[in-house]
């Protein structure tokens, strides 16, 4: 055979392989995996003084990156496991993961069993680490909202069948987390159930009472709690008490000015220095504003916008391939991490009140980044089969 032919051959083989759809969407992992790898960059940065100056850390600079890292490596773990069940195996167990993390949640408000931390009791130690139900709760509640949502198809339009139901679930989780408090995750939570039932086809009239309803809701329950109100009143005039009620937003606001355009540079940042609490944690954008600037604060806004629209993007194609849950899946993570990721930078912003919410994906918490690494795999195990059905193949 002459080479003219073995180099048509090739380039016909080439062509197919070429046509095929790739396994994963590549601007759906690559967006995910720079966003954990560079918030565990920004975690090293903004906890090394934080590491060096606690007791209870032994003093070790790479305390934080230590934990973060394991955390990581616990994730990538339970995301492969997590990407091997098939989506309707998840759909199977939806219900009873929503179950155990009611359990968890009730568990965590017991005396003596729950930690307190600062006021707030959110963690059930484990020995060396402390799991935060409320985190994998956000991931229950997508799994099992969409679930729902499907199962109800035929009567989302009826408030007593279709809403009711579903309302009255997620009053049950409100009250566990408000006895915490974790106000900020009640939000997400809520913004998770309510959102898929919207993309599932909820009467648009109920829907907007809803939207009513939960306004007026959230707003009682910031006027009715002095804490809350005062952290209202902190925000909308942080300077009026920079040394109290205003301390964290206005150190926020600081490194924000002073990373300007290209920032101080890597490690360079003055405000994690024991003036802005929770750096790694809350305010790791702040961190990033002030170390990186604009440009740096543009690069993470961009990365999650992308996630987001993927997202949505892979939702709708698993619609089109008739696989319900699996969309309303898809599109509940990207609820869950475009809301958080919303709430956290207009806190650190100073758009909106000091809510105890890290940024998905980058801030440092256990539990949240196993339980986002979670999200991811199943999101990709949704991507993958559409592929497979698309190439002709079972999924």
């Amino acid at each position: 055979m002459s080479i003219a032919a073995n180099s048509g051959n090739f380039s016909q083989r080439w062509l197919r392989r070429q046509e095929q759809p790739r396994e994963l969407d590549p601007l759906l992992l690559w967006p995910a995996v720079a966003l954990l790898l560079f918030g565990l960059v920004m975690v090293y940065s903004s906890s090394i003084a934080t590491s060096e100056g606690s007791k209870f850390t032994g003093h070790s600079p790479t305390f934080f990156l230590v934990r973060h890292t394991v955390f990581m490596c616990i994730g990538a773990v339970a995301a492969v496991v997590a990407f091997q069940m098939p989506m309707r195996a998840w759909q199977q167990i939806a219900p009873y993961l929503f179950l155990i993390g009611v359990a968890l949640l009730a568990l965590v408000l017991i005396p003596h069993v729950g930690r307190d931390v600062n006021g707030a009791r959110r963690w059930l130690p484990l020995g060396p680490i402390n799991l935060q139900p409320s985190e994998l709760m956000k991931l229950f509640a997508v799994l099992y909202a969409a679930d729902y949502t499907v199962r109800k198809l035929p009567v989302m339009g009826s408030f007593k069948r279709g809403f009711l139901p579903m309302a009255g679930v997620i009053i049950l989780v409100g009250a566990l987390l408000l006895r915490e408090p974790d106000f900020g995750a009640l939000v997400v939570i809520c913004a998770i159930a309510f959102g898929i039932l919207f993309l599932g086809g909820i009467n648009a009239r109920i829907f907007a009472l809803l939207a009513v309803v939960a306004v007026v809701g959230f707003v009682l329950l910031i006027w009715l709690s002095p804490y809350r109100r005062e952290r209202i009143l902190g925000f909308m005039n942080p300077w009026e008490d920079a040394y109290g009620k205003g301390y964290q937003l206005s150190h926020a606001l600081i490194a924000f000015g002073r990373g300007e355009w290209f920032g101080v540079g890597l490690g360079g940042s003055i405000e994690k220095l024991f003036y802005l609490p929770e750096a790694h944690t809350d305010f790791l954008l702040a961190v990033i504003a002030e170390e990186l600037g604009f440009a740096g604060v543009l690069a993470v806004i961009v990365l999650f916008a992308l996630f987001v629209q993927r997202c949505f993007a892979v939702g709708r194609t698993a619609l089109q391939l008739e696989r319900p849950y699996a969309a309303l899946v898809a599109q509940g993570i990207g609820i869950w991490i475009g809301v958080q990721s919303f709430i956290n930078m207009g806190v650190n912003m100073g758009l909106l009140p000091t809510k105890g919410l890290t940024l998905p994906l980058m801030s440092f918490g256990g539990s949240g980044i196993v339980a986002n690494c979670i999200a991811l795999a199943v999101l990709l195990r949704v991507d993958w089969e559409n592929r497979q059905l698309m190439r002709g193949l079972p999924a």
